[in-house]
C-alpha cells in the first residue's frame, strides 16, 4: 500500500487544451518526443501528427477528438489528452477535463487570450482543475507575452505568476531565463534536445532580478514564511518556493506562466518540468461521489486500491472490434474478465480487456488501479455512466453538455442504409452528449442536431467514410424556441362521454412566463387546497404540461420559460383517472400558449472575428447587417479582434463571405450565448415556412 500512495504520487493525469490553431497537438507531438516515445517529430502540416489519428483530422489539420497517451518524464508517469480547439467540439474537452486532475492552457504569443480560451478556461473552473499556462508561438512575429498575461488576469480574472522571462523575441528568440534557479536555459541541437543552462547574460541580470523579486512577492501571499523572509530581507529557499508554487496551483489560488515556442523546440522541457512539480497528483484532488442507495448522501472516494472500485466512462469510441469505452478509476482496482454495476443502468456488466492506450496503438493489461486512466472492452454505456463493485451503487457528477443549437435533415441516398445510418446514429449520440438525433412526427425526416455546422459536417463526413454510407443532407435550420410572454389564466374541462365509463378532468389556473435568467426552463407549482384535484392526479397534471413542452402550437419548437400554476379544478368519482388528467393538462397547455402572446426565441452567439486592420471596416459593417451587436474591438498586431452577438440564423455560410472579404486572412469562433426574442416580422416567415415545411 505504502508502495502505491508513492507510485500514485508520481503520476499526473493532465489536459493540454486552448483555442484553435495555439499549437496544441504540436507541442504534444514534442512531449512524445522528448520522453522517447516517439523517435521523430511529426507535424501537424505534412504527414499528420500522431495524435491526430482520424484521416479526417489529418486532412483539416484540426483535432476532432481527444487522444490519450502517457509518457514517463524523468520520474514521473504522465497521462496526457491533446483536446480540440474548435467549439464545435467543446464535449471532447468537457470530458476530457472531467476526469483530469490538471491542465496546460497553451495560448497564442501572439492572439493571446482568444474566444475559446475563455471558454476553456470556464470549463476548468467548472471541474476546479488547477493549471498551467504555456504562453507558445514565442517566434512569431508580433510575439507579446506582457500582453498575454495582462489578458490572463483581465479575461480569465486568473492571478498569474510569471517563472521565466523570454530571451529575446519573435525570430530573435533564444531561449529563456529560469526565475526560480537564476539561470539562462538554451535549447539545442536540431531538435532541441539538449538543454543548456548558463549563467544569465548581462543585459538581463537587472530585469530578471527585478522579475523574480515580483514573483517572490506574489507567491508570499500565499506564505507567510515568504513574506517574513521578504520582510527580513534574506534569501528564500528554492524547496520553499517550489512548495508554496504547488500548493497554491493545486488550490487554484495562482496560474503559474511559462514561455516557449513547440514548433521551433524550445521551453518544452521545462514545461514538462512545471507539470511534474506543479501539477497535482491523483492523491491531491478531493473527489466527491453521491450515493445512490443513501438518498444521494456524498461520499469521499480514496486513492486506495483495495476499497471498492469506482470509475467514470468519459469518452466512448466505436472500433473495427467493438466499442472501446475509456475510463478514470478514482478507487479502487478494476480486473479484467470482472462483473461492475452500472449505477445508471442499473446492471452488470463484464469488463473482457483493459488496454493501455498511445493515440491509436493498444496494449493488453490484466488490471488498473485509482488514479489510471486506460481503455476497456466489453460493455455498453453511455457517456459519463459510474461504474463501481457490485454491492456499492455511487454515482459520480456527469458531464455538462450543451444544447444543440443547428438541425439538420439527413437521409440516405439508398434506401438499403437506412440501417446502417441508425447504427451510425446511435453510435454517435452515444458518444457525445451534445449529439442529438430524433425524427420529426409530421414528416417523418430524419432529424440530427449539434453545436455548429461544423460538429454536424464532420458527423455526415465519418456516417460516409466509416459507414460507406452516402447521405442527403437538408439545410442547416436554426432550432427556435417558443415562449409566453405574458400571464394568462386558464379554466380547463376535458369531458369525454362515450359507452362504458367515460373520461373527466378540470384545471383552474394560470400560466406565467418565467424571467430571462431563470436557471429552470419549466417551473409547475401547486396551489390546490382541500383535496378539490386528489393529490395522485397531480403528477399526472404536471406530466400533460411536460409532454406539451417539446412541441409548441405555434410553429413546432421546443417550449421553453413557463411557469404553470395550478390552484384549483374538479374530479368525478368514476370518470376520473390519470390518462383523463393527462390528455386534460396537454389541451389545456396549447390552448392557453396561444392566449399568451407567445413569440419565438432564437439563439443568439457569441462570436470573435479576427481580420487583419486594413479590412476592420467592411468586416465590422457585416456585424450590423447580420442584425448583430458589436460590443467591442482590440487590436493584436496587425490584427483587428472584433467581439459581437450575432444571431445563428444569420452565420450560415459565414467562413466564406468572411474568407473572400478578408483575401483568405480573417478567421471567426462563435459559441451559442442565449436565446432571444425574435424581431416580429422574422416571426411571421419562421412560422410561415414551418407550417409549409409540414404540409
Amino acid at each position: 500500500m505504502e508502495n502505491l500512495a508513492l507510485d500514485l504520487a508520481n503520476v499526473r493525469n493532465i489536459g493540454i487544451s486552448a483555442h484553435i490553431d495555439s499549437g496544441k497537438t504540436t507541442l504534444t507531438e514534442r512531449v512524445l518526443f522528448y520522453s522517447g516515445k516517439e523517435h521523430i517529430i511529426k507535424e501537424v502540416k505534412g504527414e499528420g501528427a500522431k495524435m491526430d489519428h482520424m484521416e479526417l483530422e489529418k486532412e483539416r489539420g484540426i483535432t476532432i477528438t481527444s487522444a490519450a497517451t502517457t509518457v514517463a518524464w524523468k520520474d514521473k508517469k504522465i497521462n496526457i489528452i491533446d483536446t480540440p480547439g474548435h467549439v464545435d467540439f467543446t464535449v471532447e474537452v468537457e470530458r476530457s477535463l472531467r476526469v483530469l486532475d490538471g491542465a496546460v492552457l497553451v495560448l497564442c504569443a501572439v492572439a493571446g487570450v482568444q474566444s475559446q480560451s475563455i471558454t476553456v478556461d470556464r470549463q476548468m473552473k467548472r471541474y476546479r482543475v488547477p493549471r498551467l499556462a504555456f504562453i507558445n508561438k514565442m517566434d512569431r512575429t508580433g510575439a507579446n507575452p506582457v500582453n498575454v498575461i495582462s489578458q490572463l488576469e483581465s479575461k480569465l480574472g486568473l492571478t498569474t505568476v510569471p517563472l521565466q522571462l523570454p530571451i529575446g523575441g519573435e525570430i530573435n528568440f533564444q531561449g529563456c531565463i529560469d526565475l526560480i534557479n537564476r539561470q539562462a536555459v538554451y535549447f539545442d541541437g536540431d531538435k532541441g534536445e539538449t538543454v543548456r543552462r548558463e549563467p544569465i547574460p548581462a543585459e538581463f541580470v537587472e530585469p530578471a532580478a527585478h522579475a523574480r523579486q515580483g514573483m517572490l512577492e506574489a507567491l508570499s501571499l500565499f506564505s507567510d514564511q515568504i513574506m517574513e523572509l521578504l520582510l527580513e530581507e534574506q534569501e528564500v529557499p528554492l524547496d520553499l518556493i517550489h512548495k508554496t508554487i504547488r500548493d497554491a496551483t493545486i488550490a487554484q489560488q495562482i496560474c503559474p506562466v511559462l514561455v516557449g515556442t513547440a514548433y521551433k523546440n524550445k521551453g518544452v522541457q521545462l514545461m514538462l518540468d512545471a507539470v511534474n512539480a506543479y501539477l497535482p497528483s491523483p492523491l491531491d484532488r478531493e473527489i466527491h461521489a453521491k450515493d445512490n442507495d443513501d438518498g444521494m448522501a456524498e461520499v469521499a472516494l480514496t486513492t486506495d486500491p483495495d476499497a471498492p472500485m469506482v470509475a467514470m466512462a468519459f469518452k466512448l469510441v466505436e472500433e473495427q472490434f467493438g466499442q472501446v469505452t475509456y475510463m478514470r478509476i478514482y478507487q479502487g482496482t478494476l480486473k479484467k474478465g470482472t462483473f461492475y454495476f452500472n449505477s445508471r443502468k442499473k446492471r452488470k456488466e463484464r469488463i473482457s480487456r483493459i488496454l493501455r492506450v498511445h493515440a491509436d496503438e493498444k496494449e493488453d493489461i490484466d488490471s488498473a488501479s485509482a488514479g489510471d486512466i486506460v481503455a476497456v472492452m466489453g460493455i455498453e454505456c453511455a457517456t459519463g455512466d459510474t461504474y463501481c463493485d457490485e454491492g456499492t451503487n455511487y454515482s459520480l457528477e456527469s458531464i455538462y453538455a450543451a444544447e444543440p443549437v443547428i438541425d439538420l435533415a439527413i437521409s440516405p441516398t439508398k434506401r438499403v442504409d437506412q440501417d446502417k445510418l441508425s447504427k451510425a446514429l446511435n453510435r454517435f449520440m452515444r458518444e457525445d452528449p451534445t449529439f442529438r438525433v430524433h425524427v420529426d412526427k409530421e414528416t417523418s425526416e430524419t432529424i440530427i442536431s449539434g453545436m455548429g455546422e461544423l460538429h454536424l459536417e464532420i458527423y455526415v463526413e465519418r456516417i460516409k467514410r466509416e459507414y460507406k454510407v452516402e447521405c442527403t443532407v437538408g439545410m442547416p435550420k436554426v432550432s427556435y424556441r417558443e415562449a409566453p410572454t405574458k400571464v394568462t389564466p386558464y379554466n380547463y374541462k376535458h369531458r369525454k362521454q362515450t359507452g362504458g365509463s367515460g373520461q373527466y378532468a378540470h384545471v383552474v389556473g394560470q400560466m406565467e412566463p418565467l424571467p430571462e435568467d431563470s436557471a429552470e426552463q419549466f417551473v409547475f407549482e401547486n396551489k390546490v387546497t382541500g383535496g378539490r384535484i386528489p393529490s395522485e392526479y397531480i403528477p399526472s397534471v404536471e406530466k400533460g404540461y411536460r409532454d406539451s413542452l417539446s412541441k409548441g402550437p405555434i410553429a413546432g419548437y421546443e417550449v421553453l420559460g413557463v411557469k404553470m400554476v395550478l390552484e384549483d379544478g374538479s374530479y368525478h368519482d368514476v370518470d376520473s383517472s390519470d390518462m383523463a388528467f393527462q390528455i386534460c393538462a396537454r389541451d389545456c397547455f396549447r390552448e392557453t400558449f396561444r392566449r399568451a402572446d407567445p413569440v419565438l426565441l432564437e439563439p443568439i452567439m457569441k462570436v470573435e472575428i479576427e481580420t487583419p486592420v486594413e479590412f476592420q471596416g467592411p468586416v465590422t459593417g457585416t456585424v450590423s447587417q447580420k442584425r448583430g451587436v458589436v460590443l467591442g474591438t482590440e487590436d493584436r498586431g496587425g490584427f483587428a479582434v472584433i467581439q459581437g452577438e450575432i444571431p445563428l440564423a444569420e452565420m450560415f455560410g459565414y467562413s466564406n463571405d468572411l474568407r473572400s472579404m478578408t483575401q483568405g486572412k480573417g478567421s471567426f469562433s462563435m459559441e451559442f450565448l442565449k436565446y432571444q426574442k425574435l424581431p416580429a416580422r422574422l416571426q411571421e416567415e419562421v412560422v410561415k415556412k414551418a407550417l409549409a415545411d409540414k404540409k
